[in-house]
C-alpha cells in the first residue's frame, strides 16, 4: 500500500514513543512510504523547534526517510474546503504520488475522509485498518 504520513504523524513518531512510531515502523517495513521536499521542510522545522531534536539527529532522520521512501512532487493543488491552505501542497504530493492513504492527526483534514481515491485516516484508524487486513 502507498502511504503518505503527514508531518504531525512523522514528528510524533520521532519526537515521542507510541502509536505514531509504531505506524511509521509498520509502513517502512511493509508498505511504500511517500515523502516530498515540502514535507521534509515542515518536518525539519517542527522537530527542531517543537521537539528540540539536535541537528545531527535530524540529519539522520531525514536521511533514513529519503532512503526508504518514494519521493513525490507537488502537483495541482486540490480544491477542498479547508481553512489551512498550507496543507494543500502536502495533500497534492500525496495525490501526485498515488497514495492510497493519507495518515494525519489534523482534525480538519480528517473531516474530509476522502479526496478522490485518497483515503484520509487518523493514526489510530490506520493502525486498526492494518490489523484488520
Amino acid at each position: 500500500m502507498r502511504v503518505f504520513l503527514d508531518t504531525n504523524v512523522l514528528a510524533s513518531a520521532f519526537g515521542t514513543r507510541g502509536l505514531c512510531a509504531d505506524v511509521l515502523r509498520e509502513v517502512l517495513s511493509a508498505h511504500d512510504l511517500l515523502v516530498s521536499d515540502i514535507l521534509f521542510q515542515e518536518l525539519e522545522r517542527v522537530l527542531l523547534q517543537k521537539f528540540q531534536i539536535p541537528a545531527s539527529v535530524l540529519s539522520e532522520i531525514l536521511s533514513l526517510l529519503q532512503q526508504d521512501s518514494v519521493h513525490c512532487q507537488v502537483g495541482t493543488l486540490p480544491v477542498v474546503p479547508i481553512k489551512d491552505q498550507d496543507d494543500l501542497p502536502i495533500l497534492s504530493c500525496a495525490i501526485e504520488g498515488a497514495a492510497e492513504v493519507f495518515v494525519t492527526g489534523d482534525k480538519e483534514l480528517l473531516a474530509l475522509e476522502h479526496i478522490g481515491t485518497l483515503q484520509i485516516l487518523s493514526p489510530r484508524a490506520f493502525w486498526e485498518h492494518l490489523k484488520e487486513s
